[in-house]
């Protein structure tokens, strides 16, 4: 590692941290940790301190997942599979935070954009320029059943739509003119309606009039973040987003695809840090290197094997449970005719083939951290990684996961936290009070 280069070749360049919330924490067994507050979980309390405690670590946002439906199989009896709704949650967080940003996951598949925009619209205002929309698909025929579908779209019709959404979306957050909003009480002109622009938009999908009934926020409109790992979703992010949350293999592969990412930024008219690349990292802190390796090695003990398996099943599509836990994959399909999530599914194949792992590891692999880039440590060896993998260019900073909530959060903000700011990459107070703002740091 090449400490004094992480301090002295960065010059104003900061890392950014988005503290990436669920439920009691990453790892698949988090719910049985005893550190992790199970019993809580459900409660406005157990939110309030997690934000709270990111905001102390001047994280530049807190971010919330979401999925839309919960497993009745046998399996996932043992799993947690209670999910509250993401906006009420940041909603409640504004009268308890000041500065950190409120980020969520909402579908373009299973909404209409004239509620996105404007639930998105008004927590931007009553957190003062403090919103964020990860923008999703959806990719699971299980959700799809839930709205009225017994099959999910098609991946690239979900890109077309959501496409469309995204534009729609924009265009009602901008269909208010900055001054539009008079409000003079003597003459009695609320807003300048020459000033209030409906959108008329008919499209494939959709069909909007406009405008908004929400003007612009303070930060303009919410910042715009995306997920997705295909090929499809990286060319969204580069036309559309802010934000882009990646999964990290390994920190060469991370360098190549943040130079590819940042270099085509410039066909749509974009600047490299008008995209922020944040590949999810998984940390586990101990005060020693082994106190740290022991938890790991206790949370992963915690996963029930056959449920690790299900999971796996799941996420490539194809039931595992007839085929020998320590042999390989069987032989699978190629991800052109795989219609969910593509890019994950490439990075499990792609994973297991690179390090020959047999279903039980790589089962266990995914219980883990879902698959991210995780760091087992010292806070001084974690921060040691984070600024390495900063200062090569394999990111713009990483969207952090926790095992368990909230002590593996807040072991990180007390003691990664400080090391990181020692070093010069990462702010010690707030510059601005928008989330834009932080990301512009």
């Amino acid at each position: 590692m090449q400490e004094a280069i992480v301090i002295l070749d960065q010059g104003r360049r900061q890392l950014h941290l988005g503290a990436f919330t669920n439920y009691v924490g990453h790892h698949m067994a988090a719910w049985r940790y005893p550190q992790a507050d199970t019993t809580s979980s459900l409660k406005f309390d157990f939110y309030k301190r997690i934000a709270q405690s990111a905001e102390r670590g001047k994280f530049d946002m807190l971010f919330l997942g979401d999925s839309l439906y919960t497993e009745t199989e046998n399996l996932y009896k043992h799993h947690t599979t209670a999910r509250l709704e993401p906006l009420t949650i940041l909603a409640s967080l504004l009268a308890v935070t000041d500065y950190i940003g409120l980020g969520a996951t909402v579908s373009t598949s299973f909404n209409e954009p004239y509620n996105v925009a404007r639930k998105l619209a008004t927590l931007d205002h009553l957190s003062n320029g403090r919103a964020a929309w990860n923008v999703v698909t959806s990719s699971n025929d299980k959700e799809a059943q839930n709205y009225n579908r017994q099959k999910h779209y098609q991946h690239d019709f979900r890109y077309e739509r959501a496409a469309e959404f995204l534009d729609v979306v924009k265009r009602l957050w901008n269909s208010w003119e900055e001054d539009a909003l008079i409000m003079d009480k003597e003459s009695g002109v609320y807003a300048d309606l020459d000033k209030l622009h409906p959108i008329n938009h008919t499209g494939v999908h959709f069909t909007v009039k406009g405008p908004l009934n929400i003007p612009r926020s303070m930060q303009g409109h919410p910042v715009v973040m995306q997920a997705g790992l295909s090929h499809r979703a990286r060319q969204f992010a580069v036309r559309e987003a802010e934000v882009l949350f990646t999964i990290a293999s390994s920190i060469e592969k991370s360098k190549q695809d943040y130079a590819e990412i940042k270099g085509q930024l410039s066909l749509f008219g974009r600047a490299p840090k008008d995209l922020k690349i944040m590949p999810g990292l998984l940390a586990i802190v101990g005060k020693t290197q082994k106190e740290a390796e022991d938890k790991e090695r206790e949370l992963q003990q915690l996963v029930i094997p056959e449920f690790a398996v299900r999971l796996l099943s799941n996420q490539l599509n194809v039931d595992l449970s007839g085929y020998p836990l320590d042999g390989p994959l069987p032989a699978l399909s190629d991800v052109a005719h795989f219609n969910g999530e593509k890019g994950r599914y490439e990075h499990f194949l792609a994973l297991a083939q690179k390090e020959n792992l047999t279903i039980r590891q790589l089962s266990l692999r995914l219980t883990r951290g879902h698959g991210h880039l995780t760091m087992t440590g010292t806070p001084s060896v974690i921060a040691e990684q984070m600024a390495e993998w900063f200062a090569s260019e394999a990111c713009d900073g990483f969207n952090v996961m926790f095992p368990y909530l909230p002590g593996a959060l807040d072991d990180f903000v007390h003691e990664v936290i400080p090391i990181l700011q020692e070093r010069g990459i990462y702010r010690t107070e707030y510059t601005g009070t928008t989330l834009r703002s932080h990301l512009n740091d």
